[in-house]
């Protein structure tokens, strides 16, 4: 039974095993890359029917597809750095990121 993201867009996380914070930068409801990649980069095997999340990096410049079960929140409250959080929010705003309007 889903019961949808436990996530959203904005919200602050950390992964559980590679231990890097970030932000959501975008959900999707399940998983949408290539098998090929889910292959290579996905050893765990986290489900596919489960939500994925667009994740920009703290302290770098690139973002991360992550599955849900491998996330959670990260309540440091501090603002994540990487060049990509100025164009996809406007705002920081009690420990969250304000979605840019287009």
């Amino acid at each position: 039974m889903s019961t949808g993201p436990r996530f959203n867009v904005g919200e602050l996380v950390q992964h559980r095993l590679f231990h890097y914070r970030g932000v959501i930068a975008d959900v999707d409801a399940d998983f949408q890359g290539s098998e090929e990649w889910y292959q290579q980069v996905a050893r765990s095997r986290p489900p596919k029917d489960r939500p994925w999340y667009r994740v920009l990096v703290d302290g770098a410049e690139h973002q991360t597809y992550v599955a849900e079960r491998n996330l959670e929140s990260d309540p440091s409250g501090e603002p994540v750095r990487n060049p990509a959080v100025a164009s996809t929010f406007q705002a920081f705003r009690d420990g969250r990121y304000q979605r840019a309007q287009h």
